[in-house]
């Protein structure tokens, strides 16, 4: 038996419950199908205790079976739409956040600017009189 990564013992609560429902969700598929546990794992190349491990949502199991296991259901496509820069919130609210920083930066020259010139203008003015 393969030692398990320190990686698989400190998911989050969220995605050990996201894995979970995946699983029972991918047995259900499988269940409405008529499939039963020794085809289903045929077709995917994988063991029947590999199977009831990714039914049972254990994080261990490969991507590749999950994808595989996907894409008996016809849903692997969704796979290249999971982590699309598009749907990356996290970087999205970086980049506003850096957007917002420059256009701090921005409107502080702006009004330093401003305010030489007026300065600029009080000194010509006030040397003519």
């Amino acid at each position: 038996m393969t030692k398990a990564s320190p990686a698989l013992s400190q998911l989050p609560p969220s995605t050990v419950a996201a894995l979970e429902r995946l699983g029972a969700d991918l047995a259900v598929a499988r269940l409405r199908r008529k499939e039963s546990l020794k085809t289903w794992s045929k077709r995917i190349g994988v063991s029947v205790p590999t199977l009831l491990r990714l039914e049972a949502g254990e994080p261990g199991v490969s991507l590749g079976v999950l994808a595989t296991a996907l894409w008996l259901i016809g849903r692997d496509g969704a796979l290249a739409e999971l982590a699309t820069p598009g749907q990356d919130r996290g970087a999205l609210e970086l980049d506003v956040r850096a957007a917002e920083t420059l256009g701090q930066v921005r409107a502080q020259a702006t009004a330093q600017a401003k305010l030489r010139r007026a300065s600029k203008r009080q000194d010509e003015g006030g040397s003519d009189a």
